[in-house]
């Protein structure tokens, strides 16, 4: 092992689930601005002016309202999950949780055709795999 010089940085490992809240945290951020960036596109404003979703046309309604907080509940709760609850129960959500989202991330860029659409979604999905991946290589008990 290489000897530390005085005034040399000092990296510090840290706590898998701090790293897992980190994740989440960076993947809703993401999530939201490609969806915030979405409304200066005209068909989804104009989409969301008439009450309906461009593309797949879902009417903007209370179910499909209170769908959408759903769907974005569980990401968001999972930031408190990451952090609070024991090893195993959260190992096995964090890789569940992140898989099941990154199919419906890849889903729903199926017959987009927007360059900001599909960057945000890699990058989401990336995200995605990686919580999947931390969870998954959890640290056991030496």
């Amino acid at each position: 092992m290489a000897e530390a010089r005085v005034g040399e940085l000092r990296d510090t490992r840290v706590d898998v689930k701090v790293v897992l809240g980190g994740l989440w945290t960076a993947m809703l951020f993401v999530f939201a601005y490609v969806d915030i960036f979405g409304f200066w596109r005209e068909d989804v404003i104009n989409g969301a002016l008439k009450g309906e979703v461009p593309g797949p046309g879902f009417e903007i309604g209370q179910a499909f309202l209170a769908l959408t907080t759903v769907y974005i509940l569980v990401p968001s709760l999972m930031v408190a999950v990451s952090l609070l609850a024991p090893a195993r129960w959260n190992r096995r959500a964090n890789v569940f949780v992140s898989l099941v989202y990154a199919l419906t991330v890849v889903g729903s860029a199926v017959g987009e055709t927007w360059a900001y659409y599909f960057l945000g979604s890699a990058v989401e999905v990336g995200l995605l795999l990686l919580i999947a991946r931390t969870a998954w290589r959890w640290p056991r008990v030496a």
